[in-house]
């Protein structure tokens, strides 16, 4: 199952800004990473959803 990171309150954010990753380590990097760009765009909140389900989540982005 791939892996991806639902943000909160915009969902259609830029598919480079929302990839699909192929394990939860991956995923959790990949926001490590980007965690103040998705800020700065406006993202509040994300949950980690594996296919359907989600994995865990909202979790918020407030510092």
């Amino acid at each position: 199952m791939a892996y991806r990171w639902q943000p909160r309150p915009d969902p259609g954010l830029e598919p480079e800004l929302a990839p699909v990753f192929g394990d939860q380590v991956a995923a959790e990097t990949w926001l490590a990473q980007h965690f103040e760009e998705l800020v700065d765009l406006g993202v509040r909140s994300v949950s980690l959803v594996e296919g359907d389900r989600v994995v865990y989540g909202p979790m918020s982005l407030s510092e």
